[in-house]
């Protein structure tokens, strides 16, 4: 039911739409604790709304309800379908939807990757995310490129343990290059697993993410599951494994060379990187900058690029690789102009 009006402040012509749900439980399910969801829709697109029962009024431009009354109705499905609604997964719906109107919810959050041992099930939660996914699924050398916190690693992990679990591989292969921000290994303590192990443990905790620590261990200890520095690939011929690599923006184009051609038969690779964040020396090119060239347009290779949009960590994550994404692109740009690049004149000129 719709009702229009005129805002006497602005006379502008706002729309006010009835919406009943057929279900008082799945309804509260849908608006929250003390209308947490709802609020939560209100406060990001604009719009007043107002619940009682089973039955909700929204309030705003005839845009903004209707892109509210399409973001509750489909989140609504999905909660009649099983789906464990999180109030982040609010946030991801209106994101997706925001951009795309034709964005079915169900095909991307009821696509199950694996149940992790806390009975969480991992979904995508993006189109770049579901993109992702299904390429890892069809081909048999995926490279998903962008910043962190948009699910490269966490969902290529994710899809490692559920084709192990399905005995679609034998073994999964972790790997990323050990040195990183200028920090080399020699000068470290320790013998060489111990240099290597703050190097790898964030993909110790990914893994561990997906599966209970005995299991982990247990299968660690077999050879089944192998967490490895890129240095120790060499040589090696990787049969019937699922094998990513991460942290590639950090491999130069001989390791990157060398990864590739370990991949062997009924074998999958990921590769996953953000080529604005490398750190390797200025003369030596990054191998994930390098292959979008020279692997791209070969059958069974797939690129996936991810964006801020993306991001599935706390909302602030977004707000800052944007504002250094401005401030890089004010260093690009001052730098082919050839001017002197201080710090506090660029930081200062991309925040305005």
């Amino acid at each position: 039911m719709k009702e229009r009006q005129v805002v006497d402040s602005t006379l502008r012509e706002e729309l006010v739409e009835k919406v009943i749900f057929d279900d008082l439980q799945m309804a509260n399910a849908l608006f929250g604790a003390h209308s947490e969801n709802l609020r939560r829709i209100a406060k990001q697109i604009g719009v007043k709304i107002n619940a009682k029962g089973n039955a909700l009024t929204i309030q705003g431009d005839d845009l903004d309800v209707s892109l509210s009354k399409r973001i509750l109705s489909d989140l609504y499905g999905l909660l009649k379908k099983g789906y464990p609604l999180y109030p982040t997964d609010i946030d991801y719906a209106i994101r997706m939807i925001s951009d795309d109107r034709t964005v079915n919810l169900e095909d991307i959050f009821l696509d199950a990757v694996y149940i992790s041992s806390r009975k969480r099930v991992i979904t995508p939660k993006s189109l770049a995310q579901k993109r992702y996914i299904d390429a890892i699924r069809k081909h048999d050398l995926v490279i998903g490129i962008g910043p962190a916190g948009t699910g490269k690693t966490y969902l290529a992990m994710a899809m490692a343990v559920a084709f192990l679990m399905k005995q679609e591989v034998e073994r999964i292969v972790l790997t990323r290059p050990a040195v990183e921000a200028g920090e080399k290994l020699g000068f470290l303590p320790g013998d060489i697993y111990e240099k290597v192990n703050p190097y790898l443990r964030p993909l110790y905790d990914a893994l561990h993410d997906m599966m209970d620590f005995d299991r982990a261990s247990k299968l660690v200890e077999k050879g089944v599951i192998e967490v490895a520095p890129l240095a120790f690939m060499r040589g090696r011929t990787l049969n019937d494994s699922f094998v990513i690599l991460d942290e590639a923006q950090n491999t130069g184009s001989e390791q990157m060379k060398m990864f590739l051609t370990r991949l062997g038969f009924s074998s999958k690779a990921v590769i996953t990187g953000d080529i604005t964040q490398v750190d390797l020396p200025e003369n030596k090119v990054s191998g994930l900058i390098e292959i979008q060239g020279i692997l791209r347009g070969i059958e069974g290779i797939e690129f996936v690029y991810f964006s801020d949009k993306d991001v599935v960590r706390h909302p602030l994550v977004q707000d800052i690789i944007k504002a250094y994404e401005r401030v890089e692109e004010k260093r690009h740009r001052l730098k082919n102009e050839k001017k002197p690049l201080i710090g506090s004149n660029i930081i200062d000129e991309a925040i305005r």
